[in-house]
């Protein structure tokens, strides 16, 4: 092997990020060779659907920990000799980006406005959080999100500049971005095709909404938190008495539509078939039964009101109940009571609640039930969970909307067991992950909600007919075709119309109403892939081998990207799926912006090194929570000195001159055969670790043997090595310039750094595209002599313990030694002899039977004889 780059005199990590980084983007190392694919065929290639970060965010640690998973990957599979599909896409659409931009450049979305050409904002520059929405300047959609766009593009240099740094192999000529053109035409191509094949839908139904955002919200965008509230006795009046509920939401009283209790609860039964008489506001509501009500919750009868919660809805769908809402899209109670209270008393209490704050409607109607006596006792106190959405800072509450949705399987008994079936066909790692992701399916109730109240997103690709009296007909949509795609309906006038004819009776009007996002990451394989754009790479690379992601988005990510391909193909996208754990803090609380004990990563790669803070990562397998303390990072500075000593040893053993040619044959020595035998084992454990998804694994079995090979072989061979050129010389130098090599390799996709940078010291290329080594590569074809390392390795910790016993330096010659134990292993050691002599420096050595191995005599050279040991 020619050398590349000569061996420094003091090697070092530093730097080597800027170097190896700029050589790879020159060289094109990481680049998909799209003909060489094609030719190869697709059981040659290995894609990955590569989690785009979101852009408008800051990068953290645990981005650097799940993306060095995924890293590891791929450059293993490139060393197999695969072609690496290994793209990196931009999550730049979505709610953070809208109000940045807003504060940046000034402006406010307003969709109605027309497009402007050569658009110039008010300013630029600074935060501006100090402007209020009356003072920004209203643009129109099209020109927002081009504002949009200026900006996440700065956000995603810098986000690429960290991922070169960290040393993904990703190929950069392979980008895309969730709203970039071709993303746009990609969502609104798949959606139309949703809606051609009635998987896509529009209606008018009780929605999650968040009052502060003012849009709508998706199952999987809820979680619960802790909330303060208090259960309220109210009596209601029947023909028998009254019936006393306890609630947490007495101001939703007057959208009462309902009493409900199990259909088994004795204490009800007689009521089923009756009305009874809501207080204050004086509405006959019927008492039904169904088996979600809770016979030990509270009474064990509820009010059903439209709508306090999830479940009010489930009972109002099922119990086809009348809807009385009175909660408006700002979170106030609205101006018009529902037309069921009719008595000039209730509708006096009503108006007392109209344009009230949920909570202050709260605090009037306890008022008006304590004045009518039908309060019964003080309100009691309690903690219960209450769903928000997860970027909100306000309860949810449920409002009727005109809302577009996907079927999921929630209604779909059929639909539900084939995401079954196909999530079954994933490889998971781990498996253990496969029951979240059934348990998410099996969970749900009700179709994806895909509409949202936002502008920089993808639009939802539909305008609707206006009749004669300027009323939107929304039951005949009108669609573009596929070739009029990407289309913006609030400023492009829909097919067969003209712009004059927006919102004129008989003319159109646009949707303003933008796609979930996760409508756009839902399809990264088919917007990544090229497909309906490149056919040829997308049957190359689809489906894809691997999606790598975290465990927290199985249920909107992962989901909804094995749900638009069973709509659209009936195949599962991937064919693995690698879930990564969480990053946690030292107290075990998983890290997040909210919780404040984020970690950003680039002063942690700056002071530690890319490679060190890759081998932290690595370190963990998949699903599995990490601890980080960025005050201790142990793991980091175990992955440096792993790093520093891969250079070392490598600049060790490069300084023996080796034979022309290596061949196995020339290995002689029982030390070095079962050296190499071990290295082949461990090569074989590795891949079959990093074939079953588990780096971790892989890593340890190397590290762990890395280690024996410079604390004891390098030690036990180098005075061999350094010797006069015979036979068992050369053996030595062989068989070091063979597993340095295979060491490289091995450790290359988690040190790329360090490992491209020793490999240059001896031969030409990357070693990231030097073949993985094989097991038999370096064993060498004779007789099995795997225990000599380990057993002459044991001696000479004895020798070592020793002379530490005897306060004496390793340096220290011994006159003699006697080394005990049974037959096999003083043959294994008396194998190695020589080498043992020379390392331990002793000048006669002796050996003796004995049932377990152990330095039975040591006389160190010019020690007094009470030191004999």
């Amino acid at each position: 092997m020619s050398a590349a780059n000569p061996v420094p005199e003091k090697p070092a990590l530093e730097g080597l990020e800027a170097k190896w980084g700029d050589r790879w983007q020159q060289q094109g190392t990481f680049r998909f060779d799209r003909d060489a694919a094609l030719a190869a065929g697709r059981d040659c290639v290995y894609s990955i659907d590569t989690p785009p970060p979101t852009a408008s965010g800051s990068l953290h640690i645990g981005h650097v920990f799940s993306y060095t998973h995924t890293d590891v990957v791929a450059r293993y599979h490139r060393m197999r000799g695969e072609h690496v599909f290994y793209p990196m896409g931009w999550d730049d659409n979505g709610l953070p980006t809208e109000r940045r931009v807003q504060n940046y450049y000034g402006v406010r979305c307003d969709p109605t406005l027309p497009y402007e050409a050569d658009f110039v904002p008010p300013f630029e520059g600074g935060d501006n959080k100090s402007s209020k929405a009356a003072d920004q300047k209203p643009i129109s959609r099209r020109n927002f999100i081009e504002l949009c766009e200026r900006l996440t593009v700065e956000d995603e240099k810098q986000f690429e500049a960290l991922w070169r740094s960290l040393g993904l192999s990703v190929d950069w000529s392979q980008t895309y971005r969730t709203i970039g053109h071709e993303s746009l035409r990609t969502s609104q191509l798949a959606f139309l095709r949703n809606i051609q094949r009635g998987e896509a839908y529009q209606a008018l139904a009780p929605t999650l909404w968040d009052i502060t955002f003012r849009t709508a919200v998706a199952q999987a965008e809820l979680e619960d938190r802790e909330q303060p509230s208090a259960y309220h006795r109210v009596a209601f009046h029947g023909a028998d008495g009254p019936v006393y509920i306890e609630t947490t939401r007495p101001e939703l009283l007057p959208a009462c539509v309902a009493l409900v209790a199990h259909p088994d609860d004795e204490r009800y039964q007689p009521l089923f078939g009756t009305t009874v008489r809501t207080p204050v506001f004086g509405v006959e509501v019927p008492v039904v039964a169904h088996h979600l009500a809770q016979p030990d919750k509270g009474s064990g009868i509820a009010m059903i009101c439209t709508f306090g919660d999830i479940t009010d809805v489930t009972w109002w769908r099922e119990l086809d109940l009348p809807n009385r809402a009175i909660i408006g899209f700002d979170g106030r109670i609205v101006s018009e009571p529902p037309a069921a209270i009719e008595s000039a008393e209730g509708k006096a209490a009503y108006a007392e609640l109209a344009g009230k704050t949920t909570f202050s409607a709260k605090q009037a109607v306890v008022e008006l039930l304590r004045a009518s006596g039908d309060l019964i006792g003080d309100p009691k106190p309690i903690q219960h969970p209450v769903k928000f959405f997860e970027k909100g800072d306000k309860p949810l509450e449920i409002v009727s909307t005109r809302q577009w949705y996907v079927k999921n399987g929630a209604r779909d008994e059929q639909l539900r067991q084939r995401l079954i079936e196909l999530g079954q066909e994933i490889d998971w790692h781990p498996d253990f992950m496969r029951v979240r992701y059934e348990n998410w399916v099996n969970g749900l109730t009700g179709d994806w909600l895909i509409s949202r109240q936002r502008f920089f997103g993808v639009p939802i690709p539909v305008w609707y007919p206006l009749d004669a009296d300027g009323n939107p007909v929304h039951d005949q949509p009108i669609l573009p075709t596929e070739e009029q795609l990407p289309v913006d309906p609030s400023s492009d006038p829909a097919p067969g119309y003209d712009e004059s004819q927006r919102g004129q009776a008989g003319g159109f009007v646009g949707e303003l109403d933008v796609m979930d996002t996760w409508m756009t990451s839902s399809l990264t394989p088919q917007l990544a892939g090229g497909w309906e754009r490149d056919g040829e790479l997308f049957d190359a690379v689809y489906p894809f081998d691997l999606r790598p992601q975290g465990q927290d988005i199985i249920r909107t990510w992962l989901f909804s990207t094995l749900l638009r391909s069973q709509l659209e193909n009936d195949v599962v996208p991937w064919r693995n799926a690698a879930i990564s754990g969480f990053i946690v803090d030292p107290d075990r609380k998983k890290m997040s912006k909210s919780k404040g004990n984020v970690v950003t990563p680039a002063d942690i790669l700056e002071r530690h090194g890319s490679d060190a803070v890759r081998y932290w990562a690595a370190s963990s397998r998949l699903g599995t929570d990490a601890a980080f303390d960025p005050q201790n990072p142990t793991q980091i500075k175990i992955g440096r000195r792993l790093a520093i000593k891969l250079l070392n040893a490598a600049k060790f053993i490069l300084g023996f001159e080796a034979p022309a040619s290596l061949d196995l044959g020339q290995v002689t020595s029982p030390l070095d055969v079962g050296m190499l035998q071990n290295l082949s084992d461990v090569i074989g454990d590795a891949t079959a670790a990093l074939d079953a998804y588990d780096h971790a694994r892989a890593l340890e079995i190397v590290e762990t043997f890395f280690w024996t090979f410079c604390d004891d072989y390098l030690e036990l061979v180098k005075e061999r090595a350094y010797g006069e050129a015979n036979a068992e010389q050369v053996s030595a130098v062989v068989a070091l310039r063979v597993a340095l090599s295979a060491f490289l390799r091995l450790l290359a996709p988690v040190l790329p750094f360090a490992a491209e940078e020793a490999w240059s010291w001896s031969a030409e290329g990357s070693v990231h595209v030097a073949p993985w080594p094989t097991a038999d590569e370096v064993a060498p074809q004779t007789a099995d002599q795997r225990s000599v390392l380990a057993i002459v390795g044991r001696a000479l910790t004895g020798i070592r313990g020793a002379k530490t016993a005897a306060k004496a330096s390793q340096r220290t010659p011994v006159d003699s030694a006697v080394i005990a134990g049974p037959a096999a292993e003083i043959a294994a050691i008396e194998s190695a002899a020589g080498d043992l002599r020379s390392v331990g420096r002793i000048a006669e050595l002796r050996f003796a039977s004995a049932d377990e191995l152990a330095v039975t005599d040591i006389l160190l050279s010019q020690a007094p004889n009470e030191e004999k040991r």
